[in-house]
């Protein structure tokens, strides 16, 4: 680092995202990204904006927001649509959290909530999983903190109910419960109903996973009225155009080309199932998840020398090097062919040790 870099911001460990390498052709299944193209209408629409880029995008982006509060039944004012759902997560961090509000959050989780927290100077707890990795709801009971449960959680897979999550709003009335459902559409149901029952809960959600638009970085959070006041004074308060012109223009397309989306989160949870069942045959321990990746170990070989070896053979898989976690790896669903080239992998793998 430079000399004139700010003490505040010196023992900063930046987030660490999945590979991407170019050095050679992979079987990409590190980054929970689709494994489909976007929709053709939302590449259509994007196609049409790129040609008024020379105007700045709506601040407010209205026809977006209207789309993505329609489909879920909320109004308008009570969604925020941001760069990514890290954005608003980072906005949720800065809004809600301070000396008299730290943060928590569980112990194995998605590695932002930590460098959010270092980046905004706030204090922060990180709750351990049960040793089967399941959140245990009674943790957070009156926990006097500013909430931060991403369910289903990442990287294990695995998804509080919505009445356990209604369990922690109740018990944390006075303080900002999020829950950042990244995953929801692989097979759970999503907390945003209970925004009009509960003013401490903010939902947060991507377009990212299921809408194969991780490359656009577009999420959004719900929340109720004035919850998503208070961020959208933050948001204005850093940058009013958050959204560029293409990446709204190609929101709305993907909402309104909905069954596309669903089709593709049949398709994986199909194939999630394939791979969960075939690796199971092969010896695997794999957690109960429900999204669109897998977390897998195996009692016989290194978590890091599988995934070494996976690469070696043009097949990436993410790795941690948590110590609770370094036996296992996650490796994202993509399709039928390329779950089958991975279980072949890995077959010749276990074959040779």
């Amino acid at each position: 680092m430079s000399r004139f870099f700010s003490d505040k911001y010196k023992k900063l460990v930046p987030y660490t995202p999945g590979e991407q390498p170019k050095d050679t052709e992979y079987i990409k299944l590190n980054t929970n990204e689709s494994p489909f193209p976007p929709s053709e209408k939302a590449i259509k629409y994007a196609t049409e904006e790129a040609g008024r880029l020379n105007l700045y995008p709506d601040p407010e982006c209205r026809a977006l927001t209207q789309k993505i509060a329609d489909l879920l039944g909320v109004d308008f004012d009570e969604v925020l649509v941001t760069n990514g759902s890290d954005e608003i997560l980072n906005f949720a961090f800065m809004a809600f959290c301070d000396e008299k509000n730290p943060a928590v959050f569980p112990d194995l989780t998605y590695g932002f909530y930590s460098v959010f927290a270092q980046l905004n100077g706030i204090a922060y707890e990180e709750i351990p999983l049960r040793d089967d990795f399941t959140i245990n709801i009674n943790d957070y009971f009156g926990a006097k903190k500013t909430i931060f449960i991403a369910n289903p959680n990442a990287p294990t897979g695995i998804a509080l109910t919505v009445s356990e999550v209604e369990e922690i709003l109740k018990a944390n009335p006075d303080n900002v419960v999020v829950i950042d459902e990244a995953y929801v559409d692989f097979g759970n149901e999503s907390c945003v109903k209970l925004i009009h029952k509960y003013d401490n809960l903010l939902v947060t959600q991507t377009f990212s996973k299921s809408r194969s638009m991780a490359g656009a970085r577009l999420g959004f959070g719900v929340g109720c009225k004035e919850i998503i006041q208070d961020l959208n004074t933050i948001k204005y308060s850093t940058n009013p155009y958050n959204i560029n012109k293409m990446t709204m223009a190609a929101g709305v397309g993907v909402l309104e080309d909905e069954e596309y989306t669903l089709v593709n989160c049949k398709e994986i949870i199909k194939n999630r199932e394939f791979t969960t069942s075939e690796l199971e045959k092969l010896g695997f321990n794999v957690t109960d998840s429900t999204t669109n990746f897998v977390f897998a170990s195996h009692p016989d070989i290194d978590g890091e020398k599988l995934y070494q070896m996976l690469k070696e053979r043009g097949i990436l898989v993410r790795h941690f090097n948590n110590p609770r976690i370094s036996q296992y790896n996650r490796i994202t669903v993509g399709t039928r062919e390329q779950m089958e080239k991975l279980i072949d992998a890995i077959k010749s793998i276990l074959e040779g040790i």
